[in-house]
């Protein structure tokens, strides 16, 4: 069948069809050169009566294969179709039941055989699965998820932490069976408040750091940070038996400083009345009294301007501002073992405009009270739930809680699911961000590095990994921290996603795996095309024409790119499309 090799352009080889009949059977089977010091292994990419054409994609040298071939073979030589134990090399070991091996699917192009991976390949760097509407993403990440749990001959993997963070709830059903399992445990978190079990969200509000709530707020500029770490320093003040006379202070050296802008009399008086209308403590308010030998008045009375335009009772002010500003910020004993609220935050937040003088500049005012609008309203709205947490833990206590069984916390949960279909695309990525924060500080805070991995599994990624504004207001994005670091400490990322030209470049580069099915557009293909030089142009022909269930897998953990036929989940998770013809008829 395969005749002399009589032209080399490139990488493609032109060899005589020796049979002199076309060989359908053969399109896109794996052919070997034998040379003395190694084997060239090649694809066939054409083939009719008189020539046969093959795609050299890389060598095989001391039983390992590599990509990319350096030397092309020599004319006058023969070649052979691959071998199995070839095979294993390019596409996996055949005994997926292996302690090191996991199953992706069955290999479209040989039948019997199957495309598989090396777990440590594959889930010890971050990965994405691609793939449009409908092409089978959440049955391939079920699937996969399964096959991890039931098909290695190592046993259960009982150390694993699996979060998904699940858009649209999908994932429940098809991991509920686990429990059945001795040692393996499943348990999920809704946004759902009005119907969650006890299972709802949460995040206390004591845990949330600046940055969480510059991204909790929506803060656009990087100005807004001093007020939102003063209000974070100043709700623990306020816990502590010195609250009252630090506020006094504050709201004293908020007066002075109008007092000495320079400003005229009348807009010297109308500032101190506003902010005392809002901003006021028992010692310090506009009836507050300013006593003088045999008279007294309030301050309201001590604002008053003469015919003259001045404000004769100026100095008393002054002298009666002048008793407080006297507290020591670092002589009062600050606990951080405080349960605190939202609302808590919002107090702390009002004083900390005045304690940064925000007050003396509108624009600066403008910027920062926009903090304590936003927060304003999601003290009012169902998103409060999620924050309100009313027992103190630590953060480590947090984390054992949150990877263990509800009832018992010696169970670990190997899988969780985050089910963020009842909360809107904004806020469902904050949740996300501050989720994987937590995730990332617990594991780099380890004493023994990567000793806790933890995956987190992202449903719709190009929703919540995005090129967004993070790291001109915080000085970075989390997702982009992980995907560059994450890997050394065990913290790896998984993005299932239907627009890859979406996502964050910066973490879609430094994704190590793919497994993507049926793309279409254009951009999307282009972003694919560019994250790794072993797709060809016909690979990305192919992946327009997959149908749903069928993927290509590329990337490190496989050798060369491989179509395969996964297996439909048992049990399903809930994303199959709607059926209209039911629907609409009744059938």
């Amino acid at each position: 069948m395969f005749g002399k090799v009589v032209e080399v352009n490139k990488n493609l080889v032109k060899m005589v069809n020796g049979t002199n009949i076309s060989q359908p059977g053969i399109m896109n089977y794996h052919v070997v050169y034998d040379e003395p010091d190694r084997k060239i292994v090649g694809e066939v990419v054409s083939c009719d009566d008189k020539f046969i054409e093959v795609n050299l994609v890389g060598e095989i040298r001391d039983n390992l294969f590599t990509s990319g071939v350096l030397k092309k073979p020599s004319f006058q030589k023969p070649c052979r179709i691959i071998a199995k134990s070839e095979l294993e090399m390019l596409i996996g070991k055949q005994n997926y039941l292996d302690s090191d091996t996991l199953l992706i699917g069955k290999s479209i192009v040989y039948k019997d055989y199957f495309v598989t991976a090396n777990i440590n390949d594959l889930f010890a760097t971050h990965f994405a699965v691609l793939g449009n509407t409908g092409s089978g993403k959440s049955c391939c990440v079920a699937r996969l998820i399964q096959n991890i749990i039931y098909q290695n001959s190592n046993g259960y993997p009982l150390n694993a932490h699996l979060v998904i963070f699940d858009a649209f709830g999908e994932y429940n059903t098809a991991f509920n069976n686990i429990n059945n399992v001795e040692g393996l445990n499943f348990k999920f978190y809704t946004t759902d408040v009005e119907n969650n079990n006890g299972n709802l969200v949460k995040i206390p509000a004591y845990f949330l750091e600046v940055d969480d709530l510059a991204l909790l707020l929506n803060a656009n500029d990087a100005q807004q940070l001093p007020v939102i770490e003063k209000a974070l320093q100043l709700v623990y003040i306020f816990k502590s038996d010195s609250a009252r006379e630090y506020k006094s202070d504050i709201v004293a050296k908020s007066l002075m400083d109008i007092l000495s802008s320079g400003k005229p009399a009348q807009q010297i008086r109308d500032q101190i009345v506003a902010v005392l209308t809002t901003y006021n403590t028992p010692d310090i308010n506009l009836d507050t009294p300013i006593v003088q030998p045999g008279y007294t008045r309030t301050l309201r009375q001590c604002l008053n301007i003469d015919n003259q335009g001045k404000m004769p009772a100026l100095g008393l002010v002054i002298d009666k501002l002048s008793q407080f500003n006297k507290t020591d910020l670092d002589t009062i004993e600050i606990r951080h073992d405080y349960v605190y609220t939202l609302e808590d935050i919002y107090a702390a937040l009002e004083f900390a405009l005045i304690s940064e003088g925000v007050l003396s500049s509108e624009k600066a005012f403008d910027i920062a009270n926009t903090l304590k609008v936003r927060l304003h309203s999601i003290i009012n709205c169902e998103k409060k739930e999620y924050f309100d947490v009313q027992e103190y833990m630590t953060k480590d206590q947090f984390m054992i809680d949150f990877f263990t069984t509800f009832n018992d916390k010696k169970k670990v949960c190997q899988i969780i699911n985050m089910n963020f279909a009842y909360v809107d695309d904004r806020f469902a990525k904050v949740l996300t961000k501050i989720y994987s924060k937590m995730f990332f500080n617990f594991a780099t805070d380890l004493q023994e590095r990567a000793s806790f991995p933890i995956h987190i599994i992202l449903e719709e990624a190009h929703r919540y990994v995005q090129n967004d504004t993070d790291i001109d207001v915080i000085g970075y994005n989390i997702f982009d921290r992980i995907t560059k670091e994450g890997r050394k400490y065990g913290v790896i990322l998984g993005f299932i996603t239907q627009r890859p030209s979406e996502l964050s470049t910066t973490a879609l580069s430094q994704c190590s795996n793919f497994i993507t099915l049926r793309m279409y557009h254009p951009d999307d293909l282009k972003i694919i095309g560019s994250i790794t030089s072993n797709l060809s142009s016909d690979n990305l022909e192919q992946i327009k024409t997959l149908r749903p269930g069928m993927a290509m897998t590329f990337g490190t953990a496989f050798k060369l790119p491989s179509i395969c036929s996964m297996d439909l989940p048992n049990p399903m998770p809930q994303s199959t499309s709607v059926d209209i013809g039911k629907r609409w008829f009744g059938t």
